[in-house]
């Protein structure tokens, strides 16, 4: 019975080739999608879980008060690690991190390489089972002079030769041995580096680190915790532990907690001191709209299929007559539906080998099939099986369902399926009107933080690191004034690090009036001369650094406007403040909010101090005399020439801004691609339909014809009913997709204010689309010889 079936099948697929390739297209587009989705939810949801025992590894991570509520850091005292280990159960071992991914210069010969390094304990290397080349993880660290490297940086400096025990020079003052070599880390590893120092050598060259007490929170913390210990029953331990240490942190609130590494890809949001979700948000929302895209797809095959039912009711009338049962028939349908699921995932599988490498470019990730993985196997067999399922059950039970004698009668099926069909064309639609909405919330979003006011000049300036020869007494001074006279930057001036990354905080600062009870942070960066008018900052009250007083290299302080609200100064400048052990600093001036790290929430209440020796990054005001690119090759050449160890590497601060929405504009792309393909996926529906309700009504369209309808009457007509579903598509969607965006733009403290025009917009396009999918079939419809129709009567 089943080969009977299965030749009845194909003969009908082949027989019916439109009807076969819109249903195998509309699957294909389907399943690409929903597989394309899959792939890079499992992407994400997968980083950081390549480690052998990463589901007992923690970061440590802190609660502080920040601006009256808990803020969460994943920066931690240095003492803590030897401090948990010896004093508190539970711990099997820990090691320190430096807190961010320091680039220096390595040299090998007359190769000079800027590569990114942390700085870690031995015990880091047995907490994260790196994947050896060469060298043993067991010693690798335990030299304060060797260092670890990837697979890549080994081949930049060495080539091909094993690279054990060969020196490299450390920003042209120290020489280390190379004790290891790891192979490249994929991508979707949160700690990235090319390089990998002791702790022990971050002591050498950072006396002053061990001397800083348990306030300072200057490293990453990981802890691997014993079998059978619990996370919550540790975080009881530690809550107090610090505070007991140094209690005049107690009033500041210096609450430390563990938090499973293997999340923080994922959590990395965290309010008020608790974690409120992230990337995991986003990772939901394309594996939610994976599902849909597939079930769109499924309905459409429902749809096109029972559009049919008018041709195959004969055949199940016949068939019937003939003793087939309805299990037998609905064996057939159903076969249809798997032979025509797995024809469409042999096209979608092609389309997502052919369209991978464009998707991986533009997400800047690195995702690939892994066909030697039972898992792939297992899904495409999952994906196939429910396709059919979903897609071939409808179907299935309804065409089975006819009865011989009407049938064959020329009447029609089941009552209600009509009703039926209408009910999925109306969930196709409303869930393509979310989408469309939601593609416009987002985009205006975007456009809102692009367009705000940063409050400083992004447009022509750019920023340099200060290292090597530029970090020596003097050379600075030469270096700006050659940019000057070559006519490459109008002013510059030295900055803490990165303009567009956050920098220090601190709690230890106090002005006049200021409460006991106040426990508030501020952040602090240093700058040089002339701060403001290099990058463009308005001067609200007073002035910039300046050469002219030479107090400000020492007793100085520039705020901005958050700094003077939460101090409450009426009159700021002139003010003393107090920060610390250091001498009394006067209040010179305010200076306008920036909004140079973060483009949707707050500025955070500032102070900018004078001190060339800690910064570490240098502004440039990039002249409008001559084009950016000349300004830019300017810079380096003179670089190179003053500079030549250190390659010449300026980054546009514009450059930098724009990656603060890059997350925003990944979900803008993404929503609008497979939103689109979901909105072709539900016309090819809605088409269906119209199929469907052309065939029922074709001889009462004759009959109108025949007394003297019009074609516009008769479009009219058949088109009511259809902008009724839409209609209702959109009663039901708009409600979901305020909710939907609403909770969405809930995370930004600058945001748009929703309005009714992505509603009305999604409305009408909805419409418009719907009236262009549908009259492509009424038209045709309207337009038939009404003899065709009736010639039987």
């Amino acid at each position: 019975m089943f080969k009977l079936n299965l030749k009845i099948a194909l003969r009908n697929l082949r027989k019916n080739k439109g009807f076969t390739l819109i249903n195998i297209g509309g699957l294909a587009i389907g399943m690409a999608c929903c597989l394309m989705l899959l792939l890079y939810v499992n992407y994400e949801w997968s980083y950081d879980k390549q480690f052998k025992n990463i589901d007992k590894v923690y970061i440590a991570a802190l609660n502080l008060k920040f601006n009256g509520k808990l803020a969460t850091t994943m920066a931690l005292p240095n003492k803590l690690s030897k401090a948990a280990m010896e004093e508190l159960p539970g711990f099997k071992r820990s090691s320190r991190a430096s807190n961010e991914n320091n680039v220096n210069l390595y040299s090998h010969g007359q190769d000079h390489f800027k590569l990114s390094a942390f700085y870690v304990d031995p015990d880091f290397l047995k907490i994260f089972d790196y994947h050896f080349i060469y060298g043993d993880s067991n010693t690798a660290l335990n030299d304060p002079a060797s260092i670890i490297i990837n697979e890549t940086t080994a081949k930049k400096l060495f080539g091909n030769e094993n690279p054990i025990g060969q020196r490299i020079s450390y920003n042209g003052k120290k020489e280390l041995k190379v004790s290891a070599v790891i192979e490249d880390l994929p991508k979707n590893l949160s700690m990235q580096f090319d390089v990998l120092h002791p702790w022990a050598f971050f002591d050498q060259i950072n006396p002053q680190d061990k001397e800083n007490g348990w306030g300072a929170i200057t490293c990453y913390t990981f802890f691997e915790l014993k079998d059978n210990v619990s996370m919550d029953a540790t975080n009881n331990l530690l809550r107090n532990f610090i505070v007991n240490k140094e209690p005049e942190l107690k009033s500041m609130i210096y609450t430390p907690f563990l938090f499973p590494f293997s999340k923080l890809h994922l959590y990395n949001d965290f309010d008020n001191g608790k974690s409120t979700g992230g990337r995991v948000d986003q990772a939901r929302l394309f594996l939610f709209l994976a599902i849909c895209v597939l079930l769109i797809a499924c309905i459409n095959y429902m749809n096109l299929s029972t559009a049919r039912s008018e041709k195959r009711a004969r055949e199940v009338g016949v068939r019937k007559a003939l003793g087939s049962t309805r299990n037998t028939i609905m064996g057939q349908f159903m076969i249809e539906s798997f032979i025509l699921s797995i024809l469409a995932l042999v096209i979608a599988f092609t389309m997502l080998e052919v369209l991978l490498p464009y998707f991986n470019n533009l997400l800047n990730i690195r995702i690939a099939i892994d066909y030697s993985s039972y898992t792939i196997w297992l899904t495409l067999f999952i994906l196939v099986t429910i396709t059919g399922l979903l897609a071939g059950s409808y179907p299935a039970f309804y065409l089975s369902s006819f009865i011989p004698v009407k049938v064959l009668k020329s009447s029609k099926g089941a009552a209600g399926s009509l009703s039926i069909r209408k009910v999925l064309v109306v969930f196709q639609f409303s869930l393509s009107i979310c989408m469309i909405i939601s593609a416009i919330v987002i985009y205006n979003q975007i456009q809102y933080m692009r367009d705000k006011p940063l409050g400083f000049d992004a447009t022509a300036l750019a920023q340099i690191d200060l290292e090597g020869e530029l970090t020596k007494p003097g050379k600075m001074e030469v270096f700006k004034n050659e940019l000057k006279q070559a006519g490459a930057i109008e002013s510059a001036t030295e900055y803490a690090g990165a303009f567009t990354r956050g920098g220090n905080i601190t709690g230890d600062i106090s002005w006049p009036n200021k409460p006991k009870n106040d426990v508030s942070i501020l952040s602090y960066r240093s700058t040089g001369f002339n701060f403001a008018s290099t990058a463009g900052v308005k001067i609200i009250a007073g002035r910039d650094f300046s050469s002219k007083f030479p107090a400000d290299t020492a007793t100085s302080l520039l705020l901005n406007q958050e700094a003077v609200k939460l101090m409450q100064l009426k009159s700021p400048i002139g003010t003393i403040i107090h920060w610390g052990d250091n001498p009394p600093l006067k209040i010179v001036g305010v200076v306008h909010d920036i909004y140079n790290e973060s483009l949707g929430a707050k500025v955070t209440p500032t102070v900018y101090y004078y001190n060339v020796k800690k910064s570490k990054s240098l502004l440039l005001k990039l002249s409008p005399k001559q084009s950016l690119s000349a300004s830019i090759e300017m810079i380096k050449q003179i670089s190179r020439r003053l500079n030549p160890a250190y390659p010449a590497e300026l980054k546009l601060v514009s450059d930098g801004m724009a990656e603060k929405i890059a997350n925003e504009k990944l979900l803008s792309v993404l929503s609008n691609i497979f939103g689109g393909f979901a909105i072709f996926i539900s016309c090819l529906g809605l088409l269906g339909l119209a199929l469907y309700m052309a065939e029922q009504r074709s001889k009462e369209i004759s009959i109108r014809k025949v007394l003297g309808a019009n074609l516009s009457d008769i479009l009219m007509l058949l088109n009511k009913d259809f902008m009724k579903l839409v209609i209702i598509s959109n009663v039901i969607a708009i409600p979901v997709a305020y909710i939907l965006v609403s909770k969405w733009l809930e995370k930004y403290d600058y945001k748009i204010s929703i309005n009714p025009w992505p509603f009305l917009l999604a409305l009408l396009t909805s419409v418009i689309i719907a009236v262009l999918t549908v009259s492509t079939q009424t038209f045709k419809v309207a337009n038939a010889n009404a003899v065709d129709a009736l010639k039987y009567e």
